[in-house]
């Protein structure tokens, strides 16, 4: 539940970037605005966090990169009754 409430408001914040921008722009362009959208939202990430690889029970890194991590939001009562 609590993955699929945060996927919900992130797929949000990346349709109402392009609603308003719209197609053809640099992917530097979306990112930014995004990212503001994220914050006007309240939501919590991280930007290029390292991704190792496990090998053999040893974290390498090999140069993954996330382009964005996020952390779910505070458990709080919802107005459904129960936590979200």
């Amino acid at each position: 539940m609590e993955f699929d409430y945060l996927s919900r408001r992130v797929i949000g914040c990346a349709i109402e970037v392009h609603k308003i921008l719209g197609a053809g722009l640099l992917e530097s362009t979306y990112e930014k605005c995004l990212e503001h959208e994220l914050y006007l939202a309240g939501l919590s990430y991280t930007v290029q966090e390292p991704l190792p690889v496990s090998y053999k029970g040893v974290e390498l890194d090999c140069g993954y990169r996330l382009d964005r991590k996020y952390s779910p939001p505070p458990l709080k009562k919802g107005d459904r009754g129960g936590f979200i």
